[in-house]
């Protein structure tokens, strides 16, 4: 008892004393951090020659050392290394090394480069191919195996892996095959000059001349016309065609399957299969019932990730459960073992007359608080409850919380309104800790009033407890008038909030979505002319009041358009009502399948999660079991007209 009465004491004197100080020297941080962003060298070398105690002192140093690394002299390799080993297993030298990765790499200094990389704890992307890159100039054969992904999945990777790519195309550490699915996915998802640069890696007997590519990506329908089969003799030829209708079927699927058609025997079988693997992928996302068949033709032709997840979702919505069972089993491993994959298999072969298989799959998942995990529940007659609540953390975890540097250092900067350092500083201060200190950490940032901070911290503790911490309800005097004024359900309002902003009133989002229910200007100032609201400016999405009007205000229209289905006003929340109701079928589509089968990959997650918060939400407040699947019903059929 004495022991745990100290731990309080000292975690409290800790905060005291370290807010105090932290306080009293914010001016110079402040001062500093503005001296970095205009390049004030001579400022930052004043600042950082004084001494006073902050929590953020280090980082005054880091900035000047910064600044030191982004001029043309050469990089001080001496202040580097002190401040390095001045600074151990802190964020602040993490981010030091992968600056001075960056300079090295720029210098082309890769024997260096090679010699500081293993210190780094945390490689992104881009230093890591730059590792890779500095490997391969001095032989490393393994290069070529660890890289494989990117040629086949990781399309979009950052523009420091595309000197590894090149060096193993020009080294013929990569086949042909290789490249020509690079471009063809490049084609795919990104546009033609991407997909430009990569052609120049193949062989040179290998690769139709620049003008003729450019033809087929620019303009493919015009290209494809003009294409006879004759004209398919030599390799190169057939590979531009095949590249040409995956391109054309970004813009008229229906007309590349054409084109298909007239050149398929000139193709080959292996061309046509990567076309119509090509072509059910868009078919899919259109949610054309010819994916199905498509896919069908495609046969044993391998598929990216991306298509062998759509060719289970073009089955699922044809509501064809032996092409569902049948292409779940036949997925690698790891993928076959994620949580949706595992439940629709389960359905799969219930609805195949196999309910001891399925019950199988089911318990496996049941249970567990998550959207599968919940309709697998479901299908087991068992409805969502909360866990018994634990005590919370015991004093030593709060106070070894309080006393962590880095936890007291993000403090500090969110104090300091430094939110995007502040969240990479609480991150790295819990990679690697244990349960009782990440809930103590959760309980920290609650009572800092930083919600999105305490509800990941503690889903990372253990995302099948702590509820009370990750499913928090603030803003309530704000949030609880408008429900009951717009008359929706508030476990959902929480849940889609919940899942928009993690109750960061600030929050911003690339798109310009602004607030704790991220409203964007444009829908803010539409909502805000139907409701009336006087004197409206961009500006009053930043209050939580205006922006919780505006937000369940929006709710409640897009509702009321669709179905009072808060499912379908999910998906329209976050993509357009137009959309969602475009996203129906032409017959009834049980709740969950319509939520697998949403074409964007943001909006189907994003449903997912706002309903399985929903029904925890649900759970928190009316104190008693939910179903997740009641919830999602079914979603009437969609009208010829697409309402």
């Amino acid at each position: 008892m004495v022991k745990g009465l100290w731990g309080v004491v000292l975690a409290g004197w800790l905060l005291v004393c370290g807010q105090a100080a932290g306080q009293s020297g914010d001016a110079r941080i402040l001062a500093a951090r503005e001296a970095l962003r205009t390049g004030d060298r001579n400022t930052l070398e004043r600042l950082a020659a004084q001494r006073e105690p902050h929590e953020l002192d280090s980082y005054v140093r880091y900035w000047l050392l910064f600044n030191k690394l982004a001029r043309p002299d050469p990089p001080p390799v001496a202040e580097l290394t002190t401040f390095l080993q001045a600074h151990p297993g802190t964020l602040v030298a993490e981010r030091l090394r992968g600056d001075w990765l960056r300079r090295l790499a720029k210098d082309g200094e890769w024997r260096a480069y090679l010699d500081l990389y293993p210190t780094l704890e945390q490689p992104d992307d881009e230093l890591a191919c730059h590792a890779w890159h500095a490997r391969l100039l001095y032989g490393d054969p393994r290069v070529a195996e660890e890289a494989a992904a990117l040629w086949t999945e990781r399309i979009n990777s950052h523009g420091a892996c595309e000197p590894v790519l090149r060096t193993l195309a020009i080294e013929r550490r990569a086949t042909v095959d290789q490249i020509w699915w690079r471009i063809r996915r490049q084609l795919e998802s990104r546009g033609s000059p991407p997909a430009l640069a990569t052609l120049a890696w193949l062989p040179a007997a290998e690769a139709p001349s620049v003008a003729e590519f450019s033809r087929a990506a620019g303009n493919p329908g015009q290209y494809l016309a003009r294409l006879t089969p004759a004209q398919l003799t030599r390799r190169s030829a057939r590979e531009l065609a095949l590249a040409a209708i995956v391109r054309l079927a970004r813009e008229n699927v229906e007309a590349a399957h054409l084109h298909l058609l007239r050149l398929r025997d000139a193709l080959g079988s292996d061309k046509t299969a990567l076309a119509y693997a090509a072509l059910a992928l868009r078919a899919a996302f259109q949610q054309m019932p010819q994916a199905v068949e498509w896919f069908d033709a495609a046969g044993d032709v391998p598929l990216s990730a991306e298509q062998r997840a759509w060719r289970i979702r073009s089955a699922l919505r044809a509501g064809d459960w032996g092409r569902v069972r049948r292409a779940i089993e036949a997925l690698p491993e790891d993928e076959r073992e994620r949580p949706e994959w595992t439940y629709w298999l389960a359905r799969a072969h219930d609805a195949l007359g196999n309910p001891a298989a399925a019950r199988l799959l089911y318990e496996a998942i049941a249970g567990e608080p998550h959207f599968y995990g919940m309709l697998a529940a479901d299908e087991m007659g068992q409805t969502f409850s909360l866990p018994n609540r634990g005590g919370g953390p015991a004093a030593e975890d709060r106070a070894r919380a309080a006393a962590d540097p880095a936890l007291r250092r993000a403090l500090a900067m969110y104090r300091l309104d430094m939110r995007l350092d502040a969240t990479r500083e609480w991150n790295w201060a819990l990679r690697g800790r244990d349960e009782a200190f990440l809930v103590a950490a959760a309980e920290l940032a609650l009572r800092h009033d930083i919600y999105d901070r305490a509800i990941n911290t503690a889903e990372l503790a253990n995302a099948g407890d702590h509820f009370e911490l990750r499913f928090i309800t603030p803003f309530r005097q704000v949030i609880e008038p408008q429900v009951r004024r717009q008359g929706l359900d508030m476990s959902w309002v929480y849940g889609l909030m919940r899942q928009e902003s993690r109750f960061t009133a600030p929050a911003r989002s690339s798109a310009g979505a602004q607030g704790l229910m991220q409203v964007l200007p444009a829908t803010g100032k539409w909502v805000a002319r139907k409701i009336g609201l006087p004197n409206y400016h961009q500006r009053m999405l930043t209050d939580p009041d205006t922006n919780v009007l505006l937000g369940t205000s929006y709710m409640r229209i897009i509702l009321d358009d669709l179905d009072n289905h808060p499912l379908l006003a999910s998906a329209g929340y976050n993509a357009g009502p137009g959309r969602a109701r475009r996203w129906r079928d032409e017959r009834p589509l049980e709740g969950a399948v319509y939520a697998e089968t949403i074409p964007f990959d943001e909006t189907r997650e994003y449903v997912k999660k706002v309903m399985a918060n929903t029904v925890i939400y649900a759970a928190l407040l009316e104190g008693r079991p939910q179903s997740l699947k009641a919830r999602l019903g079914v979603v009437t059929a969609r009208t010829d007209s697409g309402s």
